[in-house]
């Protein structure tokens, strides 16, 4: 319902966002991921300034893909609410259009589920900075106080939003039904009826979406503040990577062999 009447009321973008996405993904995958990584291999004596740098820059390029976000809602919130140019495997960890906020904690969680695991002796090959390995080792109060303030402010905020988005789509599908039937179909009447009904939603449907982003953004910010740089970098890097492979095309190919047909 909400697609179809996406495309009354409000203009459409002339530069799909999917363009920006493919570009900000490339950068992302190509440049600040290998640099991140680099930075996370450092060795102890040097790693510390550089870690944190390439972290804030990590954290900047997922900032102003939000912001991106928002400035293409308003222009035109069809193309990123229901963005079909999502793959198969992306679509079902979304939620009113982007990543679903619990994916975020639900990887934080793992980090410290994690934690008194054994390191595999591998992982030294890889990452020399000591104090990267053992980021995650016995996780402060801090820590995980603040990942359970972090969630306990999600169980708040996504209902509530889940529940303003099938307000709007009630209240649109009641006036609709009235006022077609005032119409009694006549085409011209109803064109404008329409008009008219779905830009009153699509405002509030904007609104929602802004929103969920900035809720979006504003766990990312609270998970960076209550971890420590090295514990940033581990999580930034796999969350990097988790999106790099939504994309792997052998994973896809994995996907697509797994669908069922109806």
């Amino acid at each position: 319902m909400f697609k179809a009447i996406a495309h009354f009321g409000f203009k459409k973008s002339s530069k799909p966002f999917k363009d920006y996405y493919d570009g900000w993904f490339k950068t992302l995958k190509n440049v600040h991921l290998p640099q991140l990584r680099h930075a996370m291999s450092s060795s102890a004596t040097s790693g510390p300034i550089l870690l944190a740098s390439h972290v804030e820059v990590m954290h900047r390029h997922f900032l102003k893909y939000y912001e991106a976000l928002d400035l293409a809602a308003a222009n035109d919130v069809s193309q990123v609410l229901y963005p079909d140019w999502r793959n198969p495997f992306e679509k079902p960890f979304l939620w009113v259009g982007d990543l679903h906020p619990y994916l975020l904690t639900n990887l934080l969680r793992s980090f410290i589920g994690d934690s008194e695991s054994e390191i595999d002796s591998d992982i030294f090959d890889k990452l020399q900075n000591w104090h990267v390995v053992m980021a995650w080792k016995s996780p402060s109060r801090k820590l995980t106080t603040g990942v359970d303030q972090i969630e306990c402010g999600l169980r708040l905020m996504v209902p509530a939003l889940a529940a303003r988005a099938r307000d709007a789509q009630a209240m649109f599908v009641e006036k609709m039904a009235v006022e077609w039937g005032k119409c009694e179909g006549r085409k011209q009447e109803m064109k404008g009826v329409v008009g008219e009904s779905a830009a009153a939603e699509m405002e509030e449907l904007v609104g929602v979406f802004v929103d969920a982003n900035r809720l979006r953004r504003s766990v990312l910010s609270d998970i960076l503040n209550v971890t420590d740089v090295n514990q940033a970098a581990v999580f930034l890097e796999a969350l990097a990577q988790f999106l790099v492979g939504f994309r792997n095309r052998e994973l896809l190919s994995q996907f697509d062999k797994c669908s069922l047909e109806l």
